[in-house]
């Protein structure tokens, strides 16, 4: 799944259009990488994302197309 994707489906961000200006402007790294829009995220990666001054950091745990609300933090764990 694309990353900018699967970071509104895990709802780590509101809009895929967000994620993914977040991804130009080089705020989301995939294991200690910089990583595109388009970078097929799996199971196990490792997504840091930087909001300004503060970051957070999950492991991929699993990778849907869709999930329920209440259901979408069983897709990642905080590091």
């Amino acid at each position: 799944m694309r990353l900018d994707k699967y970071l509104k489906v895990s709802r780590l961000i509101k809009r895929r259009t967000v994620a993914n200006e977040a991804c130009d402007a080089g705020r989301v790294l995939v294991n200690d990488r910089p990583a595109k829009a388009s970078f097929d995220v799996r199971q196990g990666d490792i997504i840091e994302i930087q909001f300004g001054t503060n970051s957070v950091k999950v492991e991929v745990l699993d990778v849907q197309e869709t999930v329920r609300k209440d259901e979408a933090k069983e897709l990642y764990r905080y590091i």
